[in-house]
């Protein structure tokens, strides 16, 4: 209630700055209230430490998270799409270092093996000195890894740039994912994740195109020089437009030592998220990687009809990641991630022994919208699990060894093929696979909605 002689709401004051001889009250937007008395040095009730009370909340502003989310995307874009030139272009370079496919195909290793370590300096660089700049700095040594690509004078000096872009690709979704999805409103938290992360498929899809229309003998140099613009215009967006989350100021660790704290108290969230992240990436790599292989050994597929064929699958996915991760928004992220597998699951028969090839492109439309739509979910779910002040760092990480533990799934397709043909092979695999995905998502913990940043 407030207090006899109090002054007009205008004049209130801090009890630090007061000035006033009178006693008076300050109603801080009901949260509490106190009581100053004349001296200024009783209060009643006992005042809270300061430190303990959180910040406001500062609400972005329209074109901060649309920035923000840009900047996100189009990092993750970019790095999908360096990363599938080099598969694009393998038999090129291998013609301009004088090695064979087998040997390029250590760059794709090498990228590989070093995102973890990606994610993990990188995500602790994002939860120690905040989102912003640890993804301005990412797309700038992005920048500088695909014009050094493009320059490597030899074979030797190629496979080290691309360790070092896997280190730059392994931090990127991390830091990305974790400032765009806490700028973006909750209420659309599921549907912008599913864009998000179809960045992944846009990368892809615009690598073909580029490697369709201008890789000639030589000129993937070309190509990774002119990547490099873009990664810099993002950089531009970033450092202009976008704010430091609000979130991490609120919830940021004073050093390192206290992230690897609070990463132990963690363990074993992360390691739920690495396996569960290891099962999702199975059901990508396994519809994806051998497939072209499959189109061209069991029907006999051109290397144009192929091309044509990724880009139907690829739209497939876009749309089904939007669709789920708009889905998730209501219905919630696991029931949603569940749905999609399922629609996998059932997609099966048409996928792998359609008796047509036009019901066989319709197959792998379907499959993708079911599995890249429950991927759509991924940016959303994780940034939900983790804690505020692990988000740059914690799903990254769990992400990247997700990675990591699958790699080995086209492997064993290809080895399996061999006794048992694709067909079969592609379908008995996939069984397993989604069986492990939709058992992974449901042990999970789910807080859909989840406001970021309350203490």
């Amino acid at each position: 209630m407030k207090a006899a002689n109090s002054p007009p709401a205008s004049e209130w004051k801090l009890p630090g700055s007061c000035e006033k001889k009178s006693p008076w009250t300050i109603h801080a937007r009901g949260l509490y209230t106190v009581v100053v008395s004349e001296t200024r040095k009783q209060v009643d009730p006992p005042l809270i430490d300061t430190a303990t009370i959180p910040t406001l909340a500062v609400e972005p502003t329209r074109r901060d998270r649309v920035s923000a989310f840009a900047a996100g995307m189009a990092g993750w874009t970019l790095d999908a799409f360096d990363f599938f030139l080099v598969v694009f272009c393998l038999t090129d370079i291998g013609a301009t270092f004088h090695q064979s496919d087998a040997a390029v195909t250590g760059a794709l290793l090498a990228t590989l093996a070093l995102r973890p370590v990606g994610a993990f300096l990188f995500g602790a660089m994002a939860d120690r000195y905040g989102r912003r700049p640890a993804l301005i700095l990412n797309l700038l040594l992005f920048a500088v890894a695909t014009l050094a690509t493009a320059a490597a004078p030899s074979f030797r000096v190629f496979l080290l740039i691309r360790g070092f872009f896997g280190i730059v690709m392994g931090g990127q979704w991390g830091i990305g994912a974790s400032l765009a999805m806490e700028k973006v409103p909750v209420r659309l938290r599921g549907v912008l994740s599913g864009l998000l992360q179809q960045g992944y498929s846009i990368g892809n899809l615009l690598a073909a195109v580029a490697t369709y229309f201008f890789a000639k003998s030589g000129s993937w140099r070309l190509i990774f020089s002119l990547a490099s613009i873009p990664a810099l215009l993002a950089a531009a967006l970033c450092y202009f437009f976008v704010q430091e989350s609000d979130v991490w100021k609120r919830t940021k660790h004073n050093s390192f030592g206290d992230i690897g704290k609070a990463f132990y108290a963690h363990k074993w969230l992360f390691v739920y998220m690495a396996l569960f992240m290891m099962a999702m990436n199975m059901s990508s790599h396994g519809t994806q990687d051998l497939y072209p292989t499959f189109l061209q050994r069991k029907w006999g597929v051109g290397v144009h009809m192929r091309s044509v064929f990724t880009g139907i699958t690829t739209m497939g996915a876009v749309i089904g990641g939007i669709f789920v991760g708009f889905i998730s928004d209501r219905i919630g992220r696991r029931k949603a991630m569940t749905f999609a597998i399922g629609g996998a699951m059932l997609t099966i028969p048409l996928w792998a022994f359609a008796p047509t090839l036009p019901l066989l492109i319709l197959g792998g439309f379907i499959m993708q919208f079911m599995v890249q739509g429950a991927w759509g979910v991924v940016p959303a779910h994780l940034a939900e699990m983790a804690p505020d002040s692990l988000r740059g760092s914690l799903p990254g990480l769990g992400y990247q060894c997700g990675v990591l533990l699958a790699a080995s799934t086209p492997s064993i397709q290809s080895n399996l093929a061999k006794h048992f043909g694709y067909p079969h092979t592609m379908a008995g695999t996939m069984v397993v696979i989604l069986c492990i995905a939709a058992a992974m998502t449901m042990i999970g913990k789910e807080k859909k909605a989840a406001e970021f940043g309350k203490v």
